[in-house]
Parts: structure tokens; C-alpha cells; sequence
């Protein structure tokens, strides 16, 4: 076979210069292995909410901090409180509410400028334990470019910020068990010496002691190397901190390169004792690490992330309401086709690898669950995440060979999302089973109508009234039979779905609507309409789906759908 030569491009390459590498012929991280989870803090509700174009409300703000409680982070960083009135309100709220747990740290960001300082330490007043993180850049490029300072000038910011945050902690924060961070911003693009320098400098002010730590964040603020730099940076300053044995390491990598996650598995091995970052990567430019890859990365390979993710769909469905950001559909461990095959070898290896599973199972007399974890194509098993594995059907069409969300498409004019494209697939595949061979399009279209659109117990939709209830909710007035009976029922909520959930609960169903989906059909005057729904059920998650000329009786159609396919 000819190989032909590269040919070089014409992108301006002389503009770029490689970054220098780090001096250390005897570095030991290479050979360390990561054998017990960091300690984790959650930037999701500052940088990862200052990142939005819309910031978070208070109400998915507060969803935000419960998720991260509930999944069992210990240091979560809740705002900026001197940038915004908001900031500072939820600060306020999460204490004087008693929201926050006793074992849970709060962190506030602030820069160092007195005014700024004061309002952060009194936005803590109450706490029972938070810290206060302090910054500012040392870059040269920074200390020229940005502020006009030489290095005497930036070490002077660090220390006098660092005075005035144990000054006004003493004035305001007798009661609270008071912490405090210190980061030298674009660390990466820092010299050593001169973080080193000035860490020691902010360090000499606060004297750590053994029952008061010093936390310093070395900043990836910019991803400027490959990994193995950050790493060799980790290191050396590790080695060359002074009191090293009171001070926290610690972490905040962005992914400008696209490889924070592996420069910070490298950079713990490297010496770090604490990793920052937001869930599914949230972040300023291309996001900070992502702490469920990082931490599920330890659950692949053994080791506790002292985090729980045994239910990431619900993880990720709170996350993408709170950031009203997308979770890729290809992401590690949570994406909706993480754990779905395509390929016909893909799927057949693997559904060999599961019955190798239950075989070794039945041979031992355990549960599968018990049995180390070995598939094909599958570094752990879904269903330790809440997930199964999908094999997506293959089929035989008029286009040619594509897919049973293709055959909708093309067909019938149906997108369907992502999430109820599998589970009707699992549908198709339950027939397919049975009847075995291949299905047509025609196959597939009553296969979707028997199961979405044609059930009509217990629940059928009969009439629907909307009009405006106070404080701007919509007032909802339905006739709806329920097991052959007429009933009129009202509710109110905010919008049209939610006030039909609430009429419905009065009957005693029991649904809240995870996902919403809908467009037209077709144009014009009678244009129809199709919504998709994502509820859960009691304890199912189900999709419903609605077809209308309206398209708020089309939406409730969709959650009429999903009740009446509860098992």
C-alpha cells in the first residue's frame, strides 16, 4: 500500500511556541498509582454558575447545593457574595435557613481588594464552618498586560488580602470555624519559584498550624501543557513548600486542551490532596474537570470516590436543569448512548460478555452483582449507576438500513429524543424477540402507536380550559376519564403540564415530569403538533407521547401516555 507523504498546512505555526518543561530527571509520579479518592470540592455554584449565559435562579441554585449534598460532597464553593446582590442573598439563605449540613464546608470567592473582602467575610456571619478563598493572577503576561505590577507589588496583594481576611474574620466570625484558601491564578503560566514565593509569603501571614491548615489552589486557569507538565509543576512545588505537612494542595484544572481529567489523575499522583471542579465540566471557556469522570474513574478501578453516582440519570437530569445546559449524549458515564451499542459485533460481544456474567453466577450460587466486573466494551456494569445496557435495533427500511428512530423520522416525521428513542427501541426488540426476523416500517409505526398513542386506561383526556391563576400560574380545568368515569379536576402550577400533574395528583396519581420535547409536524393553518414527555411514574421512568392540532392538548396527551404505560 502507497503511503504518501504529510503535507504541511498554512496555519501561522510561527505564532505558537511549545511550553518549556519542568526540570525534575528524578520525578516520582510516573510510578505511583492512585489508591484513595481526593478530597472533592464543588465549584458548580461559582464557576460553574458564573459560566452560564443565563446564571442559575435561586430556585436551581438551591436544587444545585441539595444534589451536591445529597451525593455526599464536603466542601462545596457557594459563590462569589462581593460580585452580586444574588450571590450574596444565597449565601445568606443557605445559613440563616440552616440548609447547610454540620459535616459540609461552604467556600466564597473574592479578590483581593479591601471592600470586597469585608462584604465576602460578613456574608459568613452565622456559618458554622466555610472558608474564605482569596486570589489573584501572578502570571508575567497577567502582571504585565493585565494589572501593570512587577513581582514585589503582586506578592504585596497576596499578602495584605491575606490580612485583611483574618482581620475582618476576627471582627465578624467568632462563631464559625473559619478556614481560608489561597490561589495563585494562571499558576500554569506562572514561574515556580515565584508561586512558590508567594504561597510561602501568604503562608507566613496565616501560620498554619496542626488544627489549621492553609489550603493553596494551584490553578490550571489555562491548560498550557500536556498533562505530564501539570504533573512535574504539582511536584516540584510539593517538594519545595516548607510547611508542607499543614498545607492542602490543591487543584482547579480547566480544559482548554481537553485533557483536565487526565492532567489531574497525574497531578494527584503528583503530590495533590484536593480536586476542584463541576460536574459534567461545567466551567469559564471549555469548562473545569469534570468530577463524575474523575470519580468514576476510581469506581472502574476499585477505589471509593466517596461520592455517590448509583443514580446518574437523576444526576444528570438536575444538572441539566440547573446549568439548562445539554449533558452530551456521548459523555463518560452519563450520556444517554454511554452504554448503548450500534454495532452488530459490538452488540453481540457484548450480550455474550453478560451471559458469561450470569453463567459464572449460577456457577458460584451468588447474585451477578457479586461477580467481578468483566464485558466487552463495558468498563463497569450500567446498572451500578442506575443504567442498563441498550442495544439499538437494526432495521430494514425503504431508505435502506438505518435505525428504528430513523424509520420515525423519515417515515412519520417524529424526532424523538434521544432517551425515548432507546426505550422504544427496547420496545421493538421485545417484539423482535418474539416474532423474530426483521421489522418493517409499517411493523415499527403500530408497534409506537400500540404502545404511545392508543392506550386509554385508566386515564383518557376528554376536555381542557386554561386561563391565568395568580402570581402569574396557569389555572388548568380538564374532564378526564378516570377507569371509564367522567371527572372534572383542577389544578395550577407553572404552565400548563404542571398545573395537569397537580389535577391529577388530586386522584391520586403520582407523577413529575422530568423531560419536555415537542415541534410541529407540519406547516401552515392545521398544522399538527407532537410532545414528548419524560415522567416519572411512581417508581418508573416512562416516556408518554401526544399528537394534536394544539399544542397544550398534545403535552397532555403526552402525560396521559406515560400514566396509562405504568406496569
Amino acid at each position: 500500500m502507497a503511503i504518501y507523504p504529510q503535507v504541511p498546512s498554512e496555519m501561522p505555526i510561527n505564532r505558537y511556541r511549545a511550553f518549556p518543561p519542568i526540570d525534575i530527571p528524578d520525578r516520582t509520579w510516573p510510578t505511583r498509582r492512585i489508591i484513595v479518592a481526593p478530597r472533592w470540592l464543588s465549584t458548580d455554584l461559582r464557576d460553574g454558575n458564573q459560566a452560564l449565559i443565563d446564571p442559575m435562579t435561586p430556585a436551581r441554585k438551591r436544587t444545585m447545593f441539595d444534589l451536591l449534598v445529597s451525593m455526599g460532597y464536603k466542601e462545596i464553593e457557594v459563590g462569589f457574595p462581593s460580585a452580586s446582590q444574588f450571590d450574596y442573598d444565597f449565601v445568606r439563605l443557605l445559613i440563616e435557613q440552616d440548609l447547610i449540613p454540620g459535616d459540609v464546608t461552604i467556600s466564597v470567592l473574592t479578590q483581593a481588594r479591601e471592600d470586597l473582602i469585608e462584604r465576602t467575610v460578613q456574608s459568613l456571619v452565622g456559618a458554622a464552618r466555610a472558608n474564605v478563598h482569596l486570589y489573584n493572577a501572578t502570571a508575567p503576561l497577567f502582571r504585565r498586560v493585565v494589572f501593570g505590577v512587577d513581582s514585589n507589588e503582586c506578592r504585596a496583594i497576596a499578602v495584605h488580602g491575606t490580612e485583611l481576611v483574618m482581620k475582618y474574620a476576627e471582627e465578624h466570625l467568632s462563631g464559625t470555624d473559619f478556614g481560608y484558601q489561597y490561589s495563585p491564578e494562571i499558576f500554569t503560566g506562572t514561574e515556580l519559584e515565584f508561586s512558590l514565593d508567594v504561597c510561602e509569603a501568604v503562608t507566613d501571614v496565616w501560620q498554619p498550624a496542626e488544627d489549621r491548615e492553609i489550603i493553596l489552589n494551584l490553578p490550571a486557569t489555562v491548560e498550557m501543557a500536556t498533562p505530564n507538565v501539570y504533573a512535574d509543576q504539582i511536584e516540584w512545588f510539593c517538594r519545595h513548600l516548607t510547611r508542607r505537612e499543614n498545607s492542602v494542595v490543591s487543584l482547579h484544572p480547566h480544559n482548554d486542551r481537553g485533557t483536565a481529567v487526565a492532567a489531574t489523575e497525574l497531578a494527584v499522583m503528583a503530590g495533590a490532596d484536593r480536586v476542584e471542579g463541576c460536574l459534567f465540566g461545567n466551567g469559564e471557556r471549555t469548562g473545569n474537570v469534570c468530577l463524575v469522570t474523575l470519580g468514576m474513574n476510581l469506581f472502574s478501578q476499585g477505589i471509593d470516590p466517596m461520592i455517590d453516582f448509583s443514580d446518574i440519570d437523576e444526576v444528570r437530569r438536575i444538572v441539566e436543569y440547573s446549568t439548562q445546559l445539554p449533558v452530551h449524549p456521548r459523555h463518560p458515564y452519563a450520556g444517554d448512548l454511554v452504554y448503548t451499542a450500534f454495532s452488530g459485533s459490538h452488540q453481540d460481544a457484548i450480550k455474550k460478555g453478560l451471559e458469561a456474567l450470569d453463567l459464572a453466577a449460577e456457577r458460584v450460587g451468588v447474585p451477578v452483582s457479586e461477580i467481578s466486573w468483566e464485558a466487552p466494551y463495558l468498563p463497569i456494569d450500567p446498572k451500578d449507576v442506575g443504567r442498563s445496557y441498550e442495544a439499538v435495533i437494526r432495521v430494514n427500511s425503504q431508505s435502506g438500513k438505518g435505525g428504528v428512530a430513523f424509520v420515525m423520522k423519515a417515515e412519520h416525521n417524529l424526532d424523538l429524543p434521544r432517551r425515548l428513542q432507546i426505550e422504544f427501541s427496547r420496545v421493538v426488540q421485545e417484539h423482535t424477540d418474539t416474532d423474530g426476523g426483521e421489522v418493517s416500517p409499517d411493523q415499527i409505526w403500530s408497534y409506537f402507536e400500540a404502545e404511545y398513542l392508543d392506550r386509554d386506561t385508566p386515564l383518557a383526556l376528554n376536555s381542557v380550559h386554561t386561563s391565568s391563576a395568580s402570581g402569574g400560574r396557569d389555572a388548568l380545568t380538564v374532564n378526564v376519564y378516570d377507569d371509564g368515569v367522567l371527572r372534572t379536576l383542577e389544578g395550577s402550577g407553572n404552565g400548563p403540564i404542571a398545573a395537569f400533574v397537580a389535577a391529577l395528583g388530586t386522584i391520586g396519581q403520582d407523577i413529575r415530569v422530568l423531560d419536555y420535547a415537542e415541534h410541529a409536524l407540519s406547516s401552515g393553518g392545521d398544522a399538527i403538533a407532537a410532545a414528548y414527555v419524560e415522567c416519572a411514574v411512581g417508581d418508573q421512568i416512562l416516556w408518554g407521547v401526544g399528537i394534536d392540532a394544539n399544542i397544550v392538548t398534545a403535552s397532555l396527551e403526552a402525560v396521559v401516555s406515560a400514566a396509562n404505560r405504568r406496569s
